[in-house]
């Protein structure tokens, strides 16, 4: 038996002015999307704002429905449509945020399962890391990459063995 110690690096900032610009901007995009959010369930309003590696900022968020689960995450929303706009250029960031009255929330809004597996499959796509930015009014986290967020990633190249 051998034990392991897996540790994940990432920056913490306490506002958004902390930030980079870039990183700011990304965040506040995302903010702007929750304003387009459709939650009359959870009342829980995420905008997800994803970063192309020519600048194009593409946005996303969540989308409700009655028949619960037939709805859709914010990030889902917003790399689906990346994805589709414009197949040919890589992701290199995405910010997620939830939002009360175009304010953030205390917390981070987390990305579920589902989200990070597509995050993974993005950042697959583009051959180079996705950061991912989470914010929330009181601190923001900022990881380097997806693998960070979802160790043991499963990526389908054991499919390919």
């Amino acid at each position: 038996m051998e034990r392991k110690t897996l540790t994940i690096n990432y920056v913490r900032y306490s506002s958004p002015d902390e930030m980079p610009e870039d990183d700011r901007k990304l965040l506040m995009c995302a903010v702007e999307a929750s304003g387009s959010s459709y939650a009359p369930f959870s009342r829980y309003h995420v905008g997800a704002a994803v970063l192309l590696s020519d600048g194009t900022v593409v946005k996303g968020a969540n989308q409700e429905n009655a028949a619960f689960p037939s709805g859709l995450c914010a990030e889902r929303t917003a790399l689906f449509a990346a994805h589709a706009g414009y197949p040919d250029l890589a992701v290199r960031a995405i910010a997620v945020t939830a939002c009360r009255h175009g304010r953030m929330l205390s917390e981070p809004a987390w990305p579920c399962g589902a989200c990070r597996q597509v995050l993974a499959e993005s950042q697959k796509r583009a051959g180079n890391p996705v950061r991912i930015i989470v914010g929330g009014k009181d601190r923001i986290i900022v990881f380097s990459c997806v693998d960070d967020v979802l160790p043991f990633i499963f990526d389908g190249s054991a499919m390919d063995k």
